[in-house]
């Protein structure tokens, strides 16, 4: 084989290798950073992207949202309880140029960044604040940590706090609390429920004093309600109004008797039988 031929294939190789190795496909959700003999030319992509071997060097983005959880905190509130806090943060990197010259990792800066500032955050919430308002918590936690990531070309979307775990102790206290505030509301409620079952009660009494057609037609009611129940004993409730003379009388011939005799009348001599039968 002549040796035109063959560098001519050596060539051809060399060509086809160096295409391959000039050559990178950056994907829709990625960005790559070049950098020229360390020199920044600026953010790549997506598609097609020519370097030189050796002399350029790719570093790639993701633009996607990516879902951090930051481990469990052990904080003490600002009533000086202790618990256990854990988050969620959501963050995508908006500007790839930022992400690579400003910081190192701004995945591990983003979470130690959160860490700190959801330490900070909760210790100034009472305990009631972290456990009942803990939406105006994730709103405050999401502007703190924004605004630090901002300056890192990234970018908090989302941030939640997921649990919030107190000492053992402090949740019996808490369920005895509850406990407590349930049962006055129910007799608050049975007090109430009292209140306006006098008050109807009342007015239905004023309304059967003014109609005692009424009252007659509420006594036979009742009558039938007993009736039906099929029992041995029945009670018949009499009005007051025929109780009432027949009560009067009673009680008057009661003071009748029990009056004391009366007194000798002037003029009169009252004769003892008995004692006259004895001196006989």
């Amino acid at each position: 084989m002549p040796t035109e031929v063959v560098l001519g294939i050596l060539v051809l190789l060399l060509l086809i290798a160096f295409a391959f190795a000039s050559i990178r496909v950056v994907r829709e959700y990625e960005r790559v950073v070049a950098f020229r003999l360390g020199r920044l030319r600026g953010a790549l992509g997506p598609g097609l992207v020519f370097m030189l071997p050796f002399l350029d060097k790719l570093i790639r983005v993701d633009l996607r949202t990516v879902t951090l959880t930051i481990p469990p905190q052990e904080v003490i509130t600002r009533d000086n309880v202790t618990a256990r806090v854990n988050a969620v943060v959501m963050f995508k990197v908006v500007d790839p140029v930022l992400s690579v010259m400003s910081v190192e990792n701004h995945a591990i800066a983003t979470s130690q960044f959160a860490q700190t500032t959801l330490r900070s955050v909760v210790g100034r919430a009472d305990l009631d604040t972290l456990l009942a308002h803990r939406a105006d918590l994730n709103e405050d936690l999401a502007r703190s940590i924004a605004r630090q990531t901002a300056e890192w070309g990234v970018e908090a979307s989302v941030v939640e706090i997921k649990d919030v775990e107190i000492p053992e102790m402090m949740q019996r206290a808490m369920a005895r609390e509850a406990e407590a505030e349930r049962e006055r509301r129910a007799k608050v409620i049975s007090a109430r429920g009292e209140l306006q079952a006098s008050q109807e009660l009342r007015d239905a009494a004023l309304t059967l004093s003014e109609a005692p057609a009424s009252l007659q037609l509420r006594y036979l009611q009742t009558l039938l309600e007993l009736g039906a129940d099929q029992n041995s004993t029945v009670v018949f409730p009499l009005p007051m109004d025929i109780v009432g003379p027949i009560v009067k009388a009673v009680e008057r011939f009661n003071e009748v008797d029990a009056a004391p005799a009366s007194p000798q009348r002037p003029g009169l001599t009252v004769i003892d039988r008995s004692k006259e039968g004895e001196s006989r």
